[in-house]
């Protein structure tokens, strides 16, 4: 009974030995497989800050432009070169296009479209940010 335990433990042991000499590698696979997992986790949220930064952008210049254009004696042209101004300045918007299309003596409307930049090539992704504001204007006293 004593050698048939023994001969048991032993088959065992060999058992277990012979099986990490199949696992062999299996190490550098696992290591292959995450890294790839995290570095597109990485390049996603880096894409995401470039996104919601170009649309942050894109805001703030037709914001700025609904300022400028809704002054007294201003108009929408002036409204339109203050936001041009603006996205020259941070170049977050790839191929930026403002219009004042919408605008009319009582209201102003400023409207950037563009892209943002990609880290994955043929990705486009389109930001269209606007902004409007009542006319700024002398009214008679009553």
């Amino acid at each position: 009974m004593k050698d048939q335990a023994s001969r048991h433990w032993r088959r065992l042991r060999e058992r277990l030995r012979n099986q990490g000499d199949r696992d062999r590698g299996s190490g550098s696979v696992e290591l292959a497989v995450l890294a790839t997992v995290v570095l597109f986790l990485v390049f996603a949220a880096i894409q995401i800050g470039l996104y919601f930064h170009a649309r942050s952008v894109a805001r703030s210049a037709a914001t700025q432009g609904v300022e400028a254009g809704r002054q007294l004696g201003s108009g929408p042209g002036d409204g339109v070169a203050q936001a041009e101004a603006l996205l020259a300045k941070y170049g977050s918007v790839r191929g930026a296009s403002v219009s004042a299309d919408g605008s009319g003596a009582e209201q102003i409307r400023i409207t950037v479209r563009g892209t943002v930049a990609t880290l994955v090539p043929g990705l486009e992704l389109d930001v269209v940010q606007s902004a409007e504001a009542p006319v700024e204007r002398w009214v008679e006293a009553q």
